[in-house]
């Protein structure tokens, strides 16, 4: 809890001391209960730090945010970014804007039904186009429409006055969560305005701190996304499998490191406005 992969507090208790006690406790319920493992994940890197280490494993891994300095409008913010990543961004999106494709943020009130229709359209053609299944129902989008509209943006795509795609992302207070993506129609550029660059839009509308896009795809680097480090404990209760993955932990942790440190590199933000 929660099941999206986002950084917050796990161990509700109000200092350190506490939250280590509560992560003594997991393991002392681990053995009660006869259990394999434990495993906390994305916790923030000060109970990390504190709690890790001994029986508690340390990962990393790494996912990438767009970070908002106080840009006034998307013009903004590619104007902090090189001269040729500007100029891509913006082939990208005159492309999906030539294909005829316009777009609609809807949240709050206006997420109606016919929106979750489409969207779950969408949602399970991902699904049946990519391993494994698609493992929400059509119902769980009614009930986080009705429970958290006004923490739940849709971003729908419309070419010849029908919905083709469409990005589910949550509203928190201080960053734009990117989840859930679809579309019946391919179009160049198309995944990236819906799920990158409106998301950018909103976030400066809104005057939200970050965009989180989550793990995978080095292409969200060059559309202004920067690699972050994401942070997790692991509690193996068997001693010589427990041994055996410290060792690969501490070799995995250094090439995090290494790999966050090539994908900086290669930041598309002019130098003196590095984040």
């Amino acid at each position: 809890v929660p099941f999206t992969p986002v950084t917050g507090s796990r161990l509700h208790a109000a200092t350190l001391q506490d939250r280590a006690m509560l992560a003594n406790g997991l393991i002392a319920l681990c053995a009660e209960e006869k259990a394999s493992s434990v495993h906390i994940t994305f916790l923030p890197e000060e109970d990390w730090q504190a709690i890790g280490g001994g029986r508690w494993l340390q990962r990393n891994d790494i996912q990438f945010h767009w970070h908002n300095p106080g840009y006034a409008s998307f013009d903004d913010f590619l104007a902090s970014l090189s001269s040729q990543k500007r100029k891509n961004i913006r082939k990208e999106r005159a492309s999906v804007a030539a294909a005829g494709i316009t777009f609609e943020c809807v949240t709050g009130s206006d997420l109606k039904e016919h929106h979750w229709d489409a969207f779950y359209e969408f949602y399970m053609d991902t699904g049946a186009r990519k391993w494994g299944t698609p493992y929400l129902n059509r119902e769980f989008f009614s009930l986080i429409g009705a429970a958290m509209a006004e923490h739940t943006l849709l971003v729908m795509a419309t070419r010849g006055g029908r919905m083709i795609a469409g990005a589910l992302n949550f509203i928190g207070s201080h960053a734009l969560y990117g989840r859930n993506w679809g579309a019946l129609e391919h179009h160049p550029n198309l995944h990236f305005e819906t799920c990158y660059y409106q998301a950018i839009d909103f976030a400066i509308g809104r005057k939200l701190a970050r965009v989180e896009a989550g793990a995978q795809g080095g292409h969200k680097l060059a559309r202004g996304y920067l690699p972050q480090k994401t942070f997790s404990l692991h509690y193996l209760a068997h001693p010589g499998l427990s041994r055996a993955v410290a060792d690969y932990l501490e070799d995995e942790r250094s090439e995090i490191d290494h790999h966050k440190d090539a994908l900086a590199a290669h930041s598309p933000f002019r130098q003196e406005q590095d984040i």
